[in-house]
């Protein structure tokens, strides 16, 4: 058995980076930057008021009661240029750029107008400054505002958006093949004969690859034929940026996949000393990354979320490739037997505001059992050892993050 870490380092170094495209704005989200994007553009670009009130000169209303002369009126978008000198106001609203000579704003709610609006009290005393936003208090011409390895999300297009950008360089989505092989498997809801089993490691890792931000591709479910499984391993990586199939990599006497990547690409078959997921296969096939996931569901899932996920993320131009850990406390123990593995257990995670994360067993461990994946919010990390004893700490991969 070979450790997780050099099987992952394996994998990393040679699943290729996306190459780079530009696309505009509205066909960003979800992508990751491929540069620094850098502004040219200073935001705010002048002086203008973050309220609706009046602009006035600070040292008029020092204290409560100033009244005023109200010579103009600032809406946003007008360029404001009238200035405001002293025992003078301006109306203004939210948005709007500063006159000049005005260094504080008043907000409405603190004035009354007089003199059908000729005039303002103002019925605070107001500090120099209040109201206003600053040239620049936002981004600085030259900042970087998005860094490369950022994923895209909608804070990011608008501050983009604000700088003047309307496109911006990417990786290009990483498209992933899903092919489900076996004899045993069948779709649908057609009551099962002997033998048979429904394929849900497919449906499964297609939606762990969407909620991953890469683009699937169903490649369907291929029986146990050689030259059906090359026909359609090869048409899979044709059609995309890498392969995942899910059974026929273990020692098996009729592990098919394992026998025909054997033959067509560059692979190595690997016991990894972990549990669930210990049989891995991972190689080329023309450049493109194929993964061998095992078939247990559980295990193809664990598979993917350790060893594939990350590099297909790097692949993609992510900085944080890996899931978020934390330290919870284990609200039961968590015990297993020395077996030379780390074991990843399925965990129903909860927050004390007093302990901060807890967590407990989601249920049955084997790795046919999917209700207990399907309740987990994470994967316990337990060492090689006896596990822990209730009340201890233990580190956990969230699933979700």
């Amino acid at each position: 058995m070979i450790p997780l870490a050099d099987a992952l380092e394996h994998v990393l170094v040679r699943v290729p980076a996306q190459p780079t495209v530009e696309v505009p704005l509205a066909e960003a989200h979800g992508c990751v930057a491929a540069d620094d994007v850098v502004s040219r553009e200073t935001i705010p670009a002048w002086d203008n008021t973050a309220l609706d009130g009046y602009a006035v000169h600070a040292a008029d209303v020092g204290v409560p009661g100033a009244v005023l002369d109200v010579v103009t009126t600032i809406a946003a978008g007008s360029a404001g240029e009238d200035p405001v000198g002293t025992g003078q106001a301006a109306r203004i609203m939210t948005g709007a750029p500063m006159p000049p000579g005005a260094d504080t704003v008043v907000m409405v709610e603190r004035t009354e107008a007089l003199d059908d609006g000729r005039r303002v009290r103002v019925d605070a005393a107001v500090a120099e400054g209040t109201g206003v936003r600053r040239v620049g208090d936002d981004v600085r011409a030259g900042d970087v505002v998005v860094a490369a390895g950022t994923g895209l999300r909608a804070g990011h297009l608008g501050l983009l958006a604000s700088v003047g950008a309307v496109s911006v360089r990417v990786r290009r989505p990483v498209r992933v093949g899903v092919l489900s092989t076996g004899d045993e498997l069948v779709e649908g809801g057609a009551p099962l004969r002997r033998g048979q089993i429904r394929d849900s490691n497919r449906l499964a890792l297609l939606a762990l690859g969407r909620s991953s931000g890469f683009e699937m591709v169903d490649l369907g479910l291929v029986p146990d034929d050689e030259e059906a499984i090359e026909a359609a391993i090869r048409a899979g990586c044709a059609d995309a940026d890498a392969l995942l199939t899910s059974g026929g990599v273990s020692m098996g006497d009729f592990d098919h996949v394992k026998v025909v990547l054997g033959r067509i690409a560059e692979m190595r078959w690997m016991q990894i000393a972990i549990k669930p997921a210990k049989p891995f296969a991972f190689g080329l096939l023309d450049g493109v990354p194929v993964f061998g996931l095992p078939g247990n569901p559980v295990s193809s899932l664990v598979s993917f979320e350790l060893l594939a996920r990350p590099a297909l993320r790097r692949a993609a131009g992510h900085v944080d490739i890996h899931r978020r850990r934390v330290r919870a406390v284990s609200e039961e123990g968590l015990r297993r037997r020395p077996d030379g593995k780390t074991h990843f257990v399925r965990v129903a995670l909860s927050q004390d505001d007093r302990l901060g994360f807890r967590v407990r067993s989601a249920g049955g461990q084997g790795s046919h059992q999917m209700t207990a994946l399907a309740a987990a919010d994470g994967l316990a990390v337990l060492p090689d050892g006896d596990g822990v004893a209730a009340g201890a700490d233990v580190e956990v991969i969230l699933l979700d993050s």
